[in-house]
């Protein structure tokens, strides 16, 4: 392994990591389902979510749906090229690259 494989300090704690990686092959994602396949409380998800978002990695929207409100997550342009990004140095990190 040579050279200097650096990995995105954002993508790379492990609950954003899974966000990233959920969202990846998805338009966009609802927040409950989100929570339910990461299994953490509403404000870990929030925190983390918060954290990709001000870094413009990922973006959300709110709706109301049957009079209640909704909100979703979606991985940005530069969120997606991040995490690929990100999983390439992992790759070659392990000798997979």
């Amino acid at each position: 392994m040579s050279g200097k494989l650096d990995l995105n300090p954002i993508i790379h704690a492990p609950l954003r990591l899974k966000i990233c990686a959920f969202l990846n092959p998805l338009d966009e994602a609802e927040f409950i389902l989100l929570r339910e396949e990461l299994d953490v409380s509403e404000s870990v998800l929030s925190k983390h979510l918060a954290q990709l978002e001000s870094a413009g990695y990922l973006s959300t929207r709110q709706a109301a749906v049957n009079g209640r409100a909704r909100k979703w997550a979606a991985l940005t342009r530069k969120g997606r090229m991040e995490f690929r990004s990100h999983v390439q140095t992992l790759r070659k990190i392990v000798g997979e690259g």
